[in-house]
């Protein structure tokens, strides 16, 4: 276009399928040369995490990986009891775990020493929760170790030491089941598994059709071998099928994603990597010092409560034993996980590039941790408090040994911030919530519980009926001191969960004690609904107000 006069209309516009002008390639898109002399071609997108750092096992070929997803489908359908508490949920694991551990132990080169070590620890860890269901019928108590044992098995899949690796453990993990399962069916395939999977899959079905005909046929012949052949083979119905199938699904999934990514497993450097300390002294100190000088007064009112100031503080505030104990903890439960996270924040992002910087955040950091231990403490306090007044409950329990955890990891905080090491914290931090649940089973929260309202109500003669008729069987044995009417009500619900027999797969020490004590006790030591009405008599007020 010469100088002084307008381009014409549509001009330098890129046309499809017409090559662009210099630097662009068809319709005006970036390109890069190559090729053919005047070709452009597209630039190639940078490369993705997984084909930099997770690319995944080579091709192989063997019937060991195969043998193991067989081994965790079956072992995980087989013997776990779905809806019940028992040893089954330890034995399907165990058969899992050992049938990875014999497809991965000659493939899992690219693993450290150590890295095989904390792998292996995390793997005892998950079956030593899952040991839990066979000694504890409390639901609760079940369902956080099952959950803590999903995440510990994670965690020896993937690995993990930081905070962002340990949550991308509990992410990696079930996409790893999805992406490993072409590269399992490649070992099959390889093997000539083309000819043999139908071979194996009629050989079970004949199996199975031998074992079911003639099994009918001998346990309808003699009563006593079909009393022991009922307690050793489930009954199979609609329902069961559907169990055992989604059960099979998830233990064959399991397997996958173990054998996949202990074959090669993701380079979690860049997951870890620090962060860019952007955070300067104007940022960041004047909200700590100002949070620090609250936790000070907070904890100067605290210690006055503590030591023999509580009953001042509540005649002056007015509150009963709930009010003041209840609320108050819960409150300070919030307040110290958000304290977690702003010492995690700070100690991530604040610049400790000169002298000042390292000694003000040292000191603000360390006196909010003390001063957090001492809320810890506080809280605590509270909840012991509430729990005398009122009744103790295996939640409330399990709420405190929380707390008692997050006091551990204030105490490690201060610990790191000594030499400003502190990447151990993460995993560490999870070990202890792994021993706190193990504590909590080896305690017996709803056993521990029941006797401790039983000898409150030996010296007030009040108690709280309706709670204890909903614990589990693991607080049989301390139900059956209560008194005629109080325990007949109790045990009504436990009687009601035990009248069904359990399978041999789902056998747990907790119900096996509670049918031993009610068969002992009789017939007429459980009740019903006109004994828990006549239990309200020893019913304990719903409010107390401090004595003045």
């Amino acid at each position: 276009v010469p100088p002084g006069q307008q381009p014409p209309p549509g001009a330098g516009v890129p046309v499809p399928g017409l090559p662009g002008p210099a630097g662009f390639g068809t319709g005006g898109r970036p390109a890069q040369w190559g090729g053919a002399p005047g070709a452009w071609t597209p630039t190639p997108p940078p490369p993705s995490f997984l084909s930099t750092r997770w690319p995944g096992p080579r091709p192989a070929t063997g019937w060991a990986v195969p043998a193991a997803v067989l081994a965790g489908a079956l072992g995980v359908a087989f013997f776990v009891p779905l809806t019940r508490t028992g040893i089954g949920w330890f034995l399907g694991w165990l058969v899992l775990t050992v049938g990875v551990v014999a497809a991965v132990r000659r493939t899992a080169d690219a693993l450290t020493r150590t890295d095989r070590l904390i792998r292996g620890g995390w793997a005892v860890a998950a079956l030593a929760l899952l040991a839990v269901p066979a000694f504890r019928n409390a639901w609760w108590l079940v369902t956080f170790c099952v959950l803590g044992a999903l995440g510990c098995a994670a965690l020896a899949i993937v690995g993990g030491r930081q905070v962002r690796s340990l949550l991308f453990s509990l992410v990696a993990a079930p996409f790893a089941a999805l992406r490993g399962l072409p590269w399992v069916r490649r070992h099959v395939t390889a093997t000539g598994g083309g000819q043999m999977v139908p071979r194996v899959a009629g050989s079970v079905v004949a199996t199975a059709v031998v074992l079911l005909v003639f099994g009918l046929l001998l346990s309808s012949a003699d009563a006593a071998f079909d009393q022991v052949l009922g307690a050793v083979v489930p009954e199979v119905n609609v329902g069961t099928v559907i169990r055992w199938l989604f059960l099979a699904a998830v233990g064959g999934s399991i397997a996958v994603a173990a054998t996949y990514t202990l074959a090669a497993p993701p380079d979690l450097s860049t997951v870890d990597r620090e962060g860019r300390r952007r955070l300067g002294m104007l940022e960041w100190a004047p909200a700590i010092a100002a949070l620090t000088l609250l936790f000070v007064g907070f904890v100067a009112v605290q210690f006055t409560v503590l030591f023999g100031g509580q009953r001042h503080v509540l005649r002056t505030a007015g509150l009963s034993y709930a009010e003041y104990a209840r609320s108050g903890f819960w409150q300070l439960t919030v307040v110290t996980l958000l304290t977690v996270a702003v010492l995690g924040g700070v100690s991530r992002w604040a610049r400790r590039e000169t002298r000042a910087e390292r000694v003000l955040l040292r000191v603000l950091l360390g006196l909010l941790s003390a001063l957090s231990v001492v809320i810890v403490v506080s809280a605590l306090s509270r909840m012991y408090t509430y729990q005398k007044v009122y009744s103790f409950t295996g939640e409330r329990i399990f709420v405190m040994a929380f707390e008692l955890l997050l006091g551990a990891v204030f105490l490690m905080i201060l610990a790191a911030g000594v030499r400003w090491r502190g990447r151990w914290i993460p995993g560490v931090t999870v070990g202890l919530a792994v021993v706190m649940l193990l504590s909590l089973a080896v305690l017996n929260p709803e056993d521990y519980a029941a006797r401790r309202n039983i000898a409150r109500y030996e010296q007030s003669g009040k108690i709280d009926a309706w709670y204890l008729r909903a614990l589990s069987a693991d607080a049989t044995p301390a139900l059956a001191n209560l008194p005629d009417r109080v325990r007949r009500c109790t045990l009504s619900w436990i009687d009601d969960d035990l009248a069904e027999p359990d399978p041999w797969y789902a056998w747990n020490l907790g119900r096996s004690r509670a049918r031993a004590e009610l068969k002992r006790l009789g017939p007429r030591a459980v009740g019903g609904q006109k004994d828990c009405k006549a239990a309200d008599q020893f019913d304990l007020p719903k409010t107390r107000r401090t004595p003045r």
